[in-house]
């Protein structure tokens, strides 16, 4: 029988049955309940009358209460009723009341709050891969945790700091004529349109995503990003901004550490946006020793973003470390690898909490995890943190 909460209606119904001497069972049934949920009902919910000294043995087994008894006029032993109207009042205060304060000891806040500072202000962790380091000494569920932090319980965290409660959405986007641009013939065979012909040919295709951050307006040097949709990794290169040679001499710099095999499997598909850095796909597509096409490129409408969320998203662990308006000019290549590995060691929800790297290595193998310079990083030493940059 589906189990549901009892109503005032469903109160005066017991009120009335237990006037007229209904047994337990027949009660249940014309409620659509079980006798059980009947009992407490009434056990948990009876109104205790004046006070005398002696108790009836009659109110310890169903009904429980006096409002059916014939003796209750002149019995001189302890009553109890129940009345529908307190019993809907009692339950309405107990709902209330069961979701006001906080289910902890004083002495755990205080043990918990030195604790997220330390990971928290220190090392900047995200709350999800800090939840999940901490789940099974943590004595709430992730969605109570977040409830205590909403409500102020946890002075070293905020709703700030909280991942983000929304997705990104594709902007609405009005008719518009399409212009000749000088660089139309760049992407010509190269628009989304053929890249999801392209995937219904190769459906297991390995699919890239690439991008730049960028600190300061006139900084020199930017961040340059690529992400793997099957396992959210993410690599990072800092390079010359704006300048497509720095791009090429990356992807040359890839086909030599991989070797043309494993770099044409990792990279066959990649998409990106119309920074100027990207205008040249002719060079970033061919292996640099035999001229050869051996790779795609793809590339998003303009001012659609979206298009690319995967690594979007990724780069606000970026902005965990470096904030936007520090410069970049000052980052060193190690730099670079430390906060890729960071990132990369951060477990995600949606990857069931497993990390990006260990996914990447257990899909593409230890040699060429190493050839990319990735490592982990252990679930409690993750960090953030602009300290990690300042060594």
């Amino acid at each position: 029988m589906k189990k549901k909460r009892l109503t005032i209606e469903n109160r005066l119904l017991i009120d009335q049955l237990l006037r007229l001497n209904y047994n337990l069972k027949d009660i249940a049934n014309i409620i659509e309940t079980e006798s059980s949920t009947i009992s407490r009902e009434i056990k948990k919910r009876r109104v205790k009358g004046n006070i005398l000294p002696d108790n009836c043995n009659k109110v310890n087994r169903f009904p429980f209460v006096c409002n059916g008894c014939l003796c209750k006029s002149y019995c001189k032993k302890q009553k109890y009723y129940y009345n529908y109207l307190k019993a809907q009042e009692n339950y309405v205060n107990t709902l209330k009341n069961s979701r006001i304060g906080i289910d902890m000891t004083i002495d755990e806040i205080d043990f918990w709050n030195d604790y997220f500072k330390d990971k928290i202000k220190n090392k900047n962790q995200p709350i999800t891969h800090l939840f999940n380091s901490i789940e099974n000494q943590f004595p709430k569920s992730i969605q109570t945790f977040y409830n205590y932090i909403h409500k102020g319980y946890f002075t070293s965290v905020n709703d700030e700091m909280l991942a983000r409660a929304f997705s990104y959405k594709p902007r609405k986007r009005h008719n518009e004529i399409t212009t000749l641009r000088f660089d139309n013939f760049v992407k010509s065979g190269r628009k989304l349109i053929d890249l999801n012909e392209y995937l219904e040919n190769h459906p297991n295709a390995s699919v890239v995503e690439m991008d730049t951050v960028i600190g300061k307006f006139e900084d020199k040097k930017c961040i340059m990003t690529l992400y793997f949709k099957n396992c959210k990794l993410m690599l990072m290169f800092l390079i010359d901004k704006y300048k497509p040679n720095a791009v090429k001499k990356i992807f040359k710099k890839l086909q030599d550490t991989l070797g043309i095999e494993n770099f044409k499997m990792l990279f066959e598909v990649i998409v990106t946006d119309n920074g100027w850095e990207f205008s040249k796909p002719g060079e970033l597509e061919i292996d640099y020793k035999t001229g050869e096409k051996c790779i795609n490129i793809y590339y998003c409408e303009p001012y659609s973003s979206w298009q690319k969320g995967g690594i979007e998203r990724n780069h606000e662990f970026i902005r965990y470390i470096i904030p936007k308006g520090i410069t970049f000019d000052k980052l060193t290549d190690q730099n670079i690898n430390d906060m890729m590995n960071n990132i990369n060691s951060v477990t995600r929800k949606s990857l069931n909490y497993k990390t990006p790297y260990l996914l990447f290595k257990n899909i593409y193998g230890e040699n060429i995890t190493k050839k990319l310079h990735l490592k982990p990083i252990k679930k409690n030493e993750v960090n953030l943190n602009y300290k990690i940059l300042i060594k």
